[in-house]
C-alpha cells in the first residue's frame, strides 16, 4: 500500500468517498455542488488542510482529511482527522491503520503539532473501536454547533 498526499486529479474520488461516508455513517445526502467545491477548495489551499489517500495497485482505496486548530493552552497545533473513508472491499485490511500511521509520522515531523484529534458519530461503534485500537482515547468533551 502506498500513502500519498491527494492531488487535484483525486478530487472526484474524494467527492465520491465523502458522499458515501455521509450516507453510511449519518444517513445524510450531501449537496454535490457544495461538496465538490469544498473538496477542490481544500486541494487548492494548503492553509486549510490536506487529504491523504491510500493506494493499492494504482487504485485509491481510502482517504482522510487533516485540518488544523491552534491551541493557546498548549502553544501548539492540533491536527484534526476528518472525512475518513475506506472502500467497502478494502475494509479490515489495514488501510485506515496505514493512513493513521502516516498522519502520526507527518505530525511528529512538524515542530508545532501537539496532538491529533477527531470526532466520530456517536453510534459508529466500528470507527470508535478502530480509533481506540490505534491508541486514541475518548475525551470528556461534547461537541456543539450552530450552522450559519
Amino acid at each position: 500500500m502506498h500513502i500519498r498526499r491527494a492531488e487535484r486529479s483525486d478530487a472526484e474520488t474524494l467527492v465520491a468517498f465523502n458522499r458515501a461516508m455521509a450516507a453510511e455513517t449519518e444517513d445524510k445526502s450531501l449537496n454535490l455542488d457544495a461538496l465538490r467545491s469544498g473538496v477542490r477548495t481544500l486541494l487548492l489551499n494548503a492553509d486549510k488542510g490536506f487529504y491523504l489517500v491510500a493506494e493499492r495497485e494504482d487504485r485509491v482505496v481510502g482517504s482522510l482529511m487533516i485540518t488544523t486548530e491552534w491551541s493557546d493552552w498548549r502553544d501548539g497545533t492540533f491536527w484534526w482527522v476528518q472525512s475518513v473513508y475506506v472502500r467497502p472491499d478494502a475494509r479490515r485490511q489495514g488501510v485506515y491503520s496505514a493512513l493513521y500511521a502516516e498522519v502520526k509520522d507527518r505530525a511528529r515531523a512538524e515542530a508545532d503539532v501537539c496532538g491529533l484529534r477527531l470526532y466520530v458519530e456517536k453510534d459508529n461503534a466500528a470507527a470508535r473501536d478502530a480509533y481506540r485500537t490505534l491508541g486514541m482515547e475518548e475525551t470528556p468533551y461534547r461537541m456543539y454547533e450552530e450552522m450559519l
